[in-house]
C-alpha cells in the first residue's frame, strides 16, 4: 500500500481512539478482574491471561463486539430508531450494576468528547445528544464513524483497547511485573483478527449474552472490603 495523507489520518485516528489516556475513565474499571483476583480465579500470569482470553472469547465476542458493528453501521446510516433500540438492549444485558454503570459513564464521557470536538455532522450529533443514557459502542462507534475509520479497524481497536485496560488492571491486582504484562498482551495479537471478523459477521439473532460466572464475581465486587477500581 502506497501511504497517502488519508490512509496516515485514518491510522491517527484509530490511535486516537484506542488510546490509554483517552478521557473517559477506562483506567478506573477492572471489568469483574479485581473481583476476580480477590476469589483467587486469578494469582498469577497464566490465570490472568485465561480470564483475559475467556472475557474476549466469551463475553465481548458474543455481545459487545457485535453490537459495536451494529452500531457503526446504524450510524453510517443513519439508523436512528435502531440505534436507540440496540443502545437499549446493550444497557439491558449488562451482568451487573457495576457493568452496567461503567458502560453508562464511559459512554457518556466519550459522547462529550466527541461533541466538545464537533466530530460527525448536525443530525448524528443531535442523536448523539437524544442516547440518555448511553452505552459505550454506541459512543465509540459514531466517534469511529466520525473520525473516518473502517468497521474493522473500529472493532480491532476496541477489542485492543479492552485487552490493553485489562492487562493494566492485572498489573495493579494480582500483581503483575510489566514483562507479564506484555507478554499476556502479545499473546492475545493471535487472537484479535479472528475475533474481529467474527464479531463483524454476527446477525443479530446470534447475539448472546451468558456469563453468569462474571455476574456473579461482579455484583461481590460491589461489597468488596477493599478496592481499587470502580468495577
Amino acid at each position: 500500500m502506497i501511504p497517502t495523507a488519508t490512509n496516515i489520518r485514518k491510522l491517527i485516528g484509530i490511535l486516537h481512539l484506542a488510546s490509554p489516556v483517552l478521557p473517559i475513565g477506562a483506567f478506573s474499571y477492572s471489568q469483574g478482574l479485581e473481583g476476580a483476583v480477590d476469589a483467587r480465579v486469578v494469582h498469577d500470569a497464566t490465570s490472568a491471561q485465561a480470564w483475559i482470553r475467556s472475557g474476549l472469547e466469551h463475553v465481548l465476542l458474543t455481545n459487545e463486539l457485535p453490537m459495536l458493528a451494529i452500531l457503526y453501521r446504524d450510524w453510517e446510516d443513519e439508523n436512528y430508531s435502531e440505534i436507540n433500540r440496540s443502545n437499549a438492549w446493550f444497557l439491558a444485558s449488562r451482568e451487573s450494576f457495576e457493568l452496567r454503570q461503567e458502560t453508562e459513564q464511559m459512554g457518556w464521557s466519550l459522547a462529550q468528547l466527541a461533541l466538545s470536538l464537533r466530530w460527525h455532522d448536525n443530525a448524528r450529533q443531535i442523536a448523539l445528544r437524544s442516547l440518555k443514557p448511553i452505552c459505550l459502542p454506541a459512543a465509540f462507534a459514531y466517534a469511529a464513524g466520525a473520525l473516518c475509520i473502517d468497521l474493522e479497524s473500529c472493532v480491532a481497536a476496541y477489542c485492543f483497547s479492552w485487552i490493553e485496560n485489562q492487562v493494566a488492571a492485572a498489573l495493579k491486582t494480582v500483581p503483575l511485573g510489566q514483562i507479564a504484562g506484555q507478554k499476556i498482551l502479545f499473546a492475545m495479537h493471535t487472537l484479535i483478527p479472528e475475533v474481529v471478523l467474527r464479531a463483524i459477521n454476527t446477525t443479530p439473532d446470534q447475539i448472546s449474552t451468558f456469563a453468569p460466572h462474571l455476574g456473579i464475581i461482579s455484583s461481590r465486587h460491589a461489597y468488596q472490603y477493599s478496592r481499587l477500581f470502580r468495577s
